[in-house]
Parts: C-alpha cells; sequence; structure tokens
C-alpha cells in the first residue's frame, strides 16, 4: 500500500512538471556549424531527453560487445564450477553409500575441475582411506594444512592416519599442534590425556586436561579429573604420602558417585590410622550407593579386628540399606566371619530365593565347608556356581573384570569402565572354566586324600580356592586379558571419525573374519 501511494505521488510530481515546463515561455535556439535552430523550452527538453537515452543504448551495446569475451569466460568457468560442486556432492553421496568406484572418479573430475578446493581434498581424502590408500589420504590431508579454514581438519585427519598406522609418535604431535590452534577441540585433549595416562604418567595427563579445559563441559572436566586423580593415588601403592592422600582426597570431592575414589580415599586415611574419618567417608559413599568394594573397605578399615569388630561394622553398614543385596552379602560375609552359621545363613537366604549369583553361591560353598566339611554339599554350591548369573563387574569394551581401571586395555578410552552386569556371553566362559577347575581339584583331593586333609575338615586345603572373597581376589591378581570375543572386539575397533556420515570410510566395518 505505501509503495503504491509513492508511486502514485511521484507520477503526480512528474505529470504537474511537464505541465510547468509547458507552461514556460521562452525559447531555446541552437547554432552549430552556421545553422541555427530555434525551438520552445518543452521541446528542447523532450529532445535532450531522447538524445540522453540514446546515447545511454548506444554505450551499452559498445561495452556489451568489448566484454563478451570476459561474459563467455565467466560463463565457461561457472558452468565448470557448477559440474565440480556436483561432483562433489556426488562422490560424497557415494562415500556415505560405501561406492568406492563412484567416489573415486567423483574427486578426480572435482579435482580437475576445482583445483585443490577444501571440499574437493576431503572427498579425496576419503576416497582415499576407502580405498586403504594411506598416503593419498595424508596427501590430501596435509593439503588442507596451508589453509587456515581446513588447517584444523587436516590436522585430525593426519592424526586418524597416524593412529592407524601405529605412528603414536606422529598422532601426538598433530594432536599439540591443534591444542596450540584450538585449545576447545575435544578430540586432541582427550588424545594428549590418553597418551599420557597409557604411559602412567597422571601428572602430565592432569597438565593435559588443564590445557584442554574449555574443551568439556564442567562436569565431564570434573569427571575426567577425578578418574587421574585416583589413577595417580593409586599409583603411589602400599605407601601413604601426603600427595596421594591430597590427590584422592580432591578425587572423592570432585566425584561422589566414583566408587574407587572414594575407597581409595578411605584406605589412605586408614592406613594413616585416621579410622574415623575413614569410616565417615565410606559411609557416606555408601549412601550414594552400596557397593562390594566399599564394603570390603570398610570391614577393613582396622587392620587386625576381630571378627566380632567387623560383625559390629557390617551392621552399622548395612543398616543404611539393609534390603540391599550387598547388604545382605556383607553381613553374610561378616557372620560367617564369626562362625555364627545359622545367623549367616538367615542372612543369606533372601538372596537364595530368586537366582543367586555367583558370589553368593561360592559364599554358600564355604559356609557348607566351614560347618560341615560336607564336600557333596560344596560341590552342589560350586555346580550351580558354575551356572549362576554372573555378578555386576567393571564392564569396559567388551571386557569384565573385578578390578577398576582408569583406562581401558582395549580401546585406550579414559574412565571406560563402569559397574555393571555383563551380558551372559562375556561372562559364562570365564566363571565356568574357573569353577569347573575348582571341582575337578576337588573331586581329585577327595579320592586322594593328602596327610593335611585327614587332620583337617574335608577340603579345608582348597577354601582359598573355593571362597568368594579368595575368588574375587584371584580375578583380581589376573593380568587383565579380553574375555570370549574380545578378540574380534578388538579388531572392530573404530578409528575417530572425520567427516560423520552414515557410512564413515574411517569406520572400517566389521571385520568378515570375525568370530562371533
Amino acid at each position: 500500500m505505501i509503495r503504491l501511494i509513492l508511486l502514485l505521488a511521484a507520477l503526480t510530481g512528474v505529470a504537474l512538471g511537464l505541465v510547468w515546463l509547458s507552461d514556460l515561455q521562452g525559447v531555446v535556439s541552437v547554432t552549430l556549424m552556421g545553422m541555427n535552430v530555434e525551438t520552445s523550452l518543452a521541446v528542447a527538453a523532450v529532445v535532450v531527453f531522447a538524445l540522453a537515452v540514446t546515447i545511454s543504448i548506444l554505450w551499452s551495446i559498445l561495452r556489451f560487445v568489448f566484454r563478451l569475451p570476459s561474459l563467455v569466460s565467466i560463463g565457461w568457468n561457472a558452468r565448470r564450477r557448477h559440474k565440480g560442486h556436483l561432483a562433489v556432492s556426488r562422490g560424497m553421496i557415494a562415500v556415505g553409500a560405501g561406492d568406492m568406484k563412484i567416489a573415486r572418479r567423483s574427486a578426480n573430475e572435482a579435482a580437475r575441475l576445482l583445483g585443490q578446493e577444501p571440499l574437493v581434498l576431503l572427498l579425496s581424502a576419503q576416497a582415499a582411506q576407502m580405498e586403504g590408500d594411506a598416503s593419498g589420504a595424508a596427501r590430501a590431508f596435509r593439503g588442507m594444512l596451508e589453509s587456515p579454514d581446513t588447517k584444523l581438519l587436516g590436522l585430525r585427519g593426519l592424526f586418524v592416519e597416524a593412529q592407524r598406522a601405529g605412528n603414536e609418535r606422529e598422532a601426538i604431535r598433530c594432536a599439540e599442534e591443534t591444542i596450540a590452534l584450538a585449545p576447545a577441540s575435544a578430540w586432541a585433549g582427550d588424545a594428549l590425556i590418553e597418551h599420557h595416562a597409557k604411559a602412567g604418567n597422571w601428572r602430565d595427563a592432569l597438565k593435559a586436561l588443564e590445557r584442554s579445559a574449555t574443551a568439556f563441559e564442567r562436569g565431564e572436566r570434573k569427571r575426567k579429573r577425578a578418574v587421574l586423580l585416583t589413577a595417580l593415588a593409586a599409583s603411589f601403592g602400599d605407601g601413604t604420602p601426603e600427595e596421594a592422600l591430597e590427590a584422592a582426597r580432591e578425587a572423592a570431592k570432585l566425584a561422589p558417585d566414583l566408587v574407587p575414589a572414594q575407597v581409595a580415599y578411605g584406605r589412605l586415611l586408614s592406613r594413616r590410622g585416621d579410622y574415623r574419618k575413614a569410616s565417615r567417608i565410606l559411609e557416606a559413599a555408601w549412601k550414594v550407593k552400596p557397593h562390594p568394594e566399599i564394603g570390603e573397605a570398610y570391614l577393613a578399615v582396622r587392620s587386625g579386628d576381630a571378627g566380632r569388630e567387623k560383625l559390629a561394622r557390617a551392621k552399622k553398614l548395612s543398616a543404611l540399606y539393609p534390603d540391599h543385596p550387598d547388604s545382605r552379602y556383607l553381613m553374610g560375609e561378616a557372620l560367617l566371619g564369626t562362625r555364627d552359621f545359622e545367623l549367616a545363613r538367615k542372612a543369606l537366604a533372601p538372596l537364595l530365593e530368586d537366582m543367586p549369583t555367583v558370589r553368593v553361591c561360592l559364599l554358600m560353598a564355604e559356609l557348607e565347608e566351614l560347618e560341615h566339611g560336607d564336600g557333596g554339599h560344596v560341590r552342589e554350591w560350586l555346580g550351580r556356581a558354575s551356572h549362576a548369573p554372573r555378578d555386576q563387574a567393571w564392564v569396559a569394551d567388551g571386557m569384565v573384570t573385578d578390578v577398576w581401571k582408569p583406562l581401558s586395555p582395549v580401546s585406550g578410552k579414559l574412565d571406560a569402565f563402569v559397574w555393571g552386569r555383563a551380558s551372559e556371553a562375556l561372562a559364562d566362559r570365564r566363571v565356568s572354566q574357573v569353577l569347573d577347575g575348582a571341582l575337578r581339584r576337588l573331586t581329585a583331593e577327595t579320592r586322594h586324600p593328602t596327610p593335611n586333609d585327614a587332620r583337617e575338615p574335608a577340603a579345608q586345603g582348597l577354601k582359598k580356592t573355593l571362597s568368594a572373597s579368595a575368588f574375587l581376589a584371584s580375578q583380581a591378581q589376573e593380568s587383565i586379558k579380553p574375555v570370549s570375543g574380545s578378540t574380534a572386539a578388538s579388531r572392530r575397533k573404530k578409528a575417530d571419525v572425520v567427516f560423520p556420515l552414515t557410512h564413515s570410510p574411517d569406520d572400517p566395518g566389521l571385520d568378515d573374519n570375525r568370530q562371533d
């Protein structure tokens, strides 16, 4: 509406101007080469306007003629760039679809039409990765280093290629350069942290975390620092230096739900003789969530205590969550230590109603052995244990272990272990092999008793192997090895994705020859 009003106002102004011009009295006289031309003012104005329009048109025609070669060149280049961009799009789609032949052909066509543009270099790198051409991919990523806009992407690509080639030094160099350029690069920060952590350089890992602090959210940064501090505290062994105690204290404060940090802090306080504070720390951790390691550390706060003292502590801790399975197991273990077999059975009875887990069956086997020395009942519970559901454990990357580690031995990721129940496919073979071996040894010793067996209750020599606590301790002392299926899991380890597609060429996919 406003535009219409303005247009009408403009036309009205022009009309009034023409009327005013026609009403003006005057004569325009022009003398040119001896010729004298006289006309009215209105006619002269019309002639001047027409002459200006004619000259403008002629100038436009001449300008077009002179610019025709450049226009043809511009059109040709535009068409060339259009074809090049279509080739890039076609190549990216082929990369996502896993069509290596079309991806390579499109990359070559795009390079011919567009030259060394960033997207062309990226497509060339992805196509080379699909073909397994590591040198071609590295060449394309190195080409990205020449432009400030693509330098970070080039460093990321060179980092991935170095990891694939097993060149740890080159990979860390790329990560260091990336952190220097962009401290907020999370992948580079993780790479540096995990590199130092693999070597056990926990202080350097903490420094790397500080350098890349802006790359992580506050909660994630606190969690990573707590894990590294817990590992640092554990690296001092059984000693109690102030540095270890301070590291464990900060870790426990940063992550109240990180059980290893709470347990490490409680044990260090206990070794220093601060039993009351150690008990408070472990009780607070138990309130957050009951955990077998917390209960074990709580019972062992004061070394050398008799079974009665441990039972009193177990009652105090289990009273916080009386119906929790870990509370009942803790009470059963403490009662077994005092040889109160009847109360131990009552404490463990709710855990036997459904499907008792491995450690419950092992504890029942120990109870039968201590109370009756009955090899038959012991074998029965061991047999049930060999097929019982697996207890919760630390699980990461297809690996099950009873000992928490700050890094995954498979992928090298920090804080990869979580407390949970592993799939039976991962746990059954390992548990069955251990317990079946125990059954065979028990049978052999029953048939061929030794002099020690004659003096002591039946299977007394097997106590360290058959008890739940000893079974878990034996697993902790084993060097961590992947369980069934972990070899395939390690072969399926994926490199970091450079370009996030549905089927990224950085993802080698599942090995066709892997074993299920």
